[in-house]
């Protein structure tokens, strides 16, 4: 048995195709802020919100790698795939309205007087959800990263 069979045995693959899409689209944040900005940023490693959306990345791997492991047409598919499009429709909408808002918020804060109880307020976090098309390429690089793992460990 080679050991890419062995592995194949003993890996959670729906997990590991996962984790590696959120870890993958979490990296390529750096990359994607230093050509729009022109700066490196290691924050972005952490950072929620920018291109792609690790969230899509996630739960789509997960799904995809739930429907080859599992079938299409199985239950645990539809779980998958129900959880993912909750998860997607959330980072582009509820999160995306609610940085929007924090936006805002902060600019109210700001041009408050000095006196007012509230002008030493800590900032909220601005950038929380993502555009459609930061969530189109999370779920993009999903897909890719189910099927480069289900490659990688020779899945039949």
């Amino acid at each position: 048995m080679g050991m890419a069979a062995a592995a194949a045995g003993v890996v959670n693959y729906p997990l590991v195709a996962a984790l590696l899409a959120f870890a993958v689209a979490q990296s390529s944040k750096v990359f994607t802020t230093w050509y729009k900005d022109n700066r490196w940023d290691a924050r972005q490693f952490i950072a929620s919100g920018g291109m792609p959306s690790s969230h899509s990345a996630t739960v789509t791997a997960l799904a995809v790698a739930v429907g080859i492991q599992e079938g299409f047409r199985s239950a645990s598919f539809a779980t998958a795939l129900v959880f993912a499009c909750v998860v997607m429709h959330d980072a582009f909408g509820v999160r995306l309205h609610a940085g929007k808002q924090a936006e805002v918020l902060n600019q109210i804060v700001y041009e408050l007087p000095e006196e007012h109880p509230l002008s030493e307020t800590k900032p909220l976090r601005e950038i929380l959800g993502h555009t459609v098309p930061q969530v189109l390429a999370g779920c993009i690089l999903g897909i890719l990263m189910a099927v480069v793992m289900h490659l990688a460990l020779g899945r039949s």
